[in-house]
């Protein structure tokens, strides 16, 4: 596969609290293909963040007795070291206070200010009126309210109706234009679900949307009304281009932006329709290029519910962590459910993987084919065998037809895990690699080589299955690298090999 430039990111954390497993559910996805990338020598650029603005941080600090900016600085300092501890190998982590990312929304706002459409100016001023949900901070149309109550279908909270005087942008006027970035996949949504979803919002008819607040103090002041702030869709969204140096025209920005061969976010399903819909036309209206590529991930739901503060059925990934390991915590989110659909998180599915997949498949492979090397091998590896080459042909073959045996770990497996990271099938890359790993455990019972040993004309042949076992187990390392790289790298230093 041709190495290319490409853009990562997630989408900014909402500084409302703490971070929370479904964060890092994104989190990980995002760093495994961003990993998987690099191992093939792709130039990524991987971003993070979070959202910083609007009127729940505001309320949030005053009820813990903050200034707005401490607390800010204190939970956007809990998102990091999260990530940190989760090997999380962003390039920049963007905050919406951050002087980059105000100029860059000046910036994108000049050129909205300058655009036109057939209807008229692409920003424009009205009054507004609708029912408003704070925690999303977000106006809600009908299909996004639960009745009775006007409940927020999110937050399960009601709505208030909100009216005032806003900037507004007219999305309605790139109605067809989206949908003809969206059919042609010049704008590639996934999974498949997720683009029909999009498609048929466009088709019911695009309302235009506001871009400014009146009533909110803590945000970006818009310049020709200081009594206005900016609004999400001006700010938050605007980061995946702010951070990149966009207000400058930055390297970096042309580079990864401008000129990539991919630009690509990862979002939760609940925001699809501002990535897929008021973004790009926003990028468009302004003259920049548009996302090429967004993955709406599934939720991740507890007793069938979609953990939430609000719902109170959160988990401390931390205390995961602290109970599982960090490889473990980032197996199990991957491996379990499948990343495009809702799944359900239960304690005892994690148990399982852990003793199951990890202690008891892995572990006992590796421990055992390096207690066989120092044992039967002088605690090293052995010589290539010359029938190695020969095994080899036919290989693809035997891969298709599902009959792999032990040293079938060339390029037919590789490549399929690999093509499996690149769709996000994260669940199934792994499945196959464990596939190889049961036979490979397997096949140590049936050679029996501490029976073999026993026999000194069968010497070669035990160094013959050995260099392929171990030769297998290294690849299992590098292809387990993007998902788990603790453990790639402890298996690596087992096998004498310098650290991936």
């Amino acid at each position: 596969m041709k190495s290319k430039t490409t853009f990562h990111s997630t989408p900014i954390y909402y500084v409302n609290d703490v971070p929370h497993p479904g964060h890092a559910y994104t989190t990980v996805a995002a760093d495994t293909l961003a990993r998987a990338r690099r191992l093939r020598g792709w130039d990524i650029f991987f971003l993070t963040g979070t959202d910083e603005h609007g009127q729940n941080i505001e309320r949030t600090a005053r009820e813990k007795g903050m200034d707005t900016q401490a607390y800010c600085d204190m939970i956007a300092a809990r998102f990091k070291q999260l990530w940190d501890k989760l090997g999380i190998t962003y390039d920049r982590f963007i905050r919406t206070t951050d002087e980059i990312h105000k100029r860059g929304v000046l910036a994108l706002w000049s050129k909205l200010k300058e655009a036109r459409t057939p209807q008229g100016p692409a920003v424009y001023r009205s009054t507004y009126s609708g029912f408003y949900c704070p925690r999303c901070e977000a106006f809600k149309d009908d299909d996004e309210l639960k009745e009775p109550g006007h409940l927020c279908a999110i937050h399960e909270l009601p709505c208030e109706w909100t009216e005032e005087e806003n900037y507004f942008f007219r999305l309605s006027a790139y109605a067809s234009w989206l949908e003809e970035q969206i059919r042609s996949e010049a704008l590639l949504i996934e999974p498949g679900g997720r683009r029909n979803e999009v498609l048929a919002v466009i088709r019911q008819g695009l309302k235009d949307v506001s871009v400014s607040r009146a009533r909110v103090k803590w945000g970006i002041p818009v310049p020709e009304e200081p009594s206005h702030v900016f609004y999400v869709w001006m700010d938050a969204l605007a980061n995946y281009i702010t951070a990149l140096g966009f207000a400058d025209h930055a390297p970096e920005y042309v580079k990864y932006w401008e000129k990539a061969d991919e630009r690509m976010h990862f979002v939760g399903k609940e925001i699809i329709r501002f990535h897929c819909i008021v973004w790009p036309a926003m990028l468009h209206a302004a003259g920049v290029p548009v996302p090429t590529r967004v993955f709406a991930h599934g939720w991740l739901t507890r007793d069938g519910r979609k953990l939430s503060k609000t719902t109170g059925n959160t988990i401390d990934p931390d205390a995961l962590i602290a109970q599982y390991g960090v490889d473990a915590f980032r197996y199990f989110f991957l491996r379990e459910g499948s990343f495009g659909q809702d799944w359900d998180f239960t304690d005892g599915a994690m148990v399982k993987r852990y003793n199951s997949d990890l202690a008891n498949d892995l572990g006992n492979l590796v421990s055992r084919a390096v207690t066989m090397a120092a044992r039967f091998g002088d605690g090293k590896v052995p010589m290539r065998p010359v029938s190695l080459d020969a095994s080899n042909q036919g290989l693809e073959a035997r891969f298709q037809s599902g009959k792999m045996d032990y040293e079938d770990c060339g390029p037919a497996l590789v490549e399929s895990v690999f093509a499996r990271y690149e769709a996000l099938d994260y669940a199934g890359a792994l499945a196959l690699v464990w596939s190889w790993i049961g036979q490979l455990n397997q096949r140590i019972v049936a050679e029996a080589p501490w029976e073999a040993v026993k026999d000194p004309e069968r010497r070669t042949e035990i160094h013959a299955f050995l260099y392929r076992l171990l030769e297998a187990i290294r690849l299992i390392g590098a292809l387990l690298w993007p998902v788990m790289p603790q453990a790639s790298r402890r298996i690596f230093v087992m096998l004498g090999l310098p650290d991936a």
